[in-house]
């Protein structure tokens, strides 16, 4: 989860952390300590965010079943909810120290991590590259040089409920921004609550700033802007002033602002309660809907973020990413057998529990979910893809993108507000 998931950084204190799901196979350290004992056991520490179904379950089911096979192999595993994720893995990246299997989405974050000298290099040694797609690969990838191994990738769009849409007398998915602020009108005058959102964890609510600032500016401005560390342009600011129309329209659920993504009463609780009729979310959306709150079986469809009148940006045009894995500098080598064993050998049941997209080439054709189909083919046919913003930038420029549109989202900063503190924070980074 970007959150399948996303770089959302909120450096939350490291004591105290009642969101996280740990389960530890044994007592493991977060300093790289995996290798091989006097009697020849190897052991090794994963670190993943598989807190919600089908992960939770699937996860440990694949580690049993490569240690049962490997029985010199021990694989300590530590399973985070995604925040507590992101501020335990900061914490350790800070320190110098890194587990020997980590959950990465690749980008700026992992960027970070190569350059402090933290992270294994995979290129020489990852001799089944070849059988992954390539747009799976690329955000792991940094100046030509493999650093991850990806398990997922998918793409952010709109879920939507197609029962609600239907009582508001919305006959099909809007296709153009003014088309979508129309329907969430008619969402709110048949008493529909238009909109399911996370605020409180900030990550849910960049997806609509990135995507305008994609359709306004395009994805040429994106990476310009990556480059000059200026975001101050008047594309940025548009998709800032187009977020606030958005906003202005009140379409998120009571108390969003307090509420959590996957967490009871959440965002992906009360889409899957049928309570809302939209989100905006990534390929993980539905199974977090149904881990959370119910099935909405053949109610539940998919469309791409709208185009926006007078922008440059294409609806071809893909914002998302994926889950993966690196390892730290100086792991076993079964480490990295057992990423080839978890992504080669059990792409099958991955698609199967329907929470993921395929990484490996024509494994596409065994996805049985019309709607994962849908994402599955707006990725092949995607003219341009952008990595989650709060990932593909330097880690504080990331956070400020997050801090700043949550601000927007509150009321708290104008759309000329967002630009210039995430400029900042790129001139400062």
């Amino acid at each position: 989860m970007a959150s399948a998931l996303t770089s959302r950084r909120s450096f939350l204190a490291l004591t105290g952390l009642t969101a996280l799901s740990v389960s530890l196979t044994a007592a493991c350290g977060a300093d790289g300590s995996g290798g091989t004992s006097a009697d020849g056991k190897v052991s090794f520490d994963w670190w993943n965010i598989a807190t919600t179904e089908p992960g939770k379950s699937l996860f440990p089911e694949i580690s049993a079943a490569y240690t049962s096979a490997h029985p010199n192999v021990a694989i300590h595993t530590t399973s985070l909810e995604n925040e507590a994720f992101k501020s335990k893995l900061t914490a350790t990246t800070s320190s110098g120290k890194l587990p020997d299997v980590f959950q990465t989405w690749g980008g700026g974050v992992l960027r970070q991590q190569v350059d402090a000298g933290l992270v294994e290099d995979l290129t020489d040694v990852l001799d089944w590259s070849s059988e992954l797609t390539p747009v799976s690969l690329q955000a792991y990838q940094i100046e030509g040089r493999t650093y991850g191994v990806p398990y997922d990738i998918g793409m952010v769009g709109f879920w939507y409920n197609k029962k609600l849409f239907a009582r508001a007398g919305i006959t099909a998915p809007p296709a153009t921004w003014a088309e979508f602020l129309d329907a969430v009108g008619k969402l709110k005058a048949a008493g529909v609550t238009p909109i399911a959102l996370a605020g409180k964890e900030k990550w849910p609510g960049h997806y609509y700033w990135a995507y305008l600032a994609m359709r306004v500016a395009g994805l040429p401005a994106l990476q310009q802007a990556s480059t000059s560390k200026d975001f101050t342009g008047a594309g940025f600011v548009q998709a800032g002033a187009h977020l606030k129309e958005l906003v202005d329209l009140q379409p998120f659920q009571p108390s969003f602002l307090g509420a959590g993504y996957a967490t009871p009463g959440g965002q992906a609780a009360t889409m899957g309660n049928g309570k809302a009729a939209m989100e905006l979310m990534g390929q993980w959306g539905p199974s977090v809907q149904k881990d959370a709150g119910a099935d909405l079986g053949a109610d539940l469809g998919f469309f791409p973020f709208p185009t926006v009148d007078g922008g440059v940006g294409k609806a071809t045009e893909v914002f998302g990413g994926g889950g993966g894995f690196a390892l730290r500098k100086g792991a076993p080598k079964e480490a990295l057998d057992f990423l080839r064993f978890f992504v080669l050998e059990n792409q099958a049941k991955l698609l199967a529990s329907n929470g993921y997209l395929p990484v490996v080439k024509g494994a596409e054709s065994g996805l049985t979910d019309a709607n994962k189909k849908v994402v599955a083919d707006s990725l092949v046919k995607a003219t341009g893809f952008q990595l989650f913003l709060d990932q593909a930038y330097p880690p504080a420029v990331g956070q400020e993108v997050n801090d700043s549109v949550a601000d927007l989202i509150a009321g708290k900063k104008t759309p000329d507000q967002v630009t210039a503190s995430i400029t900042e924070a790129a001139k400062s980074a």
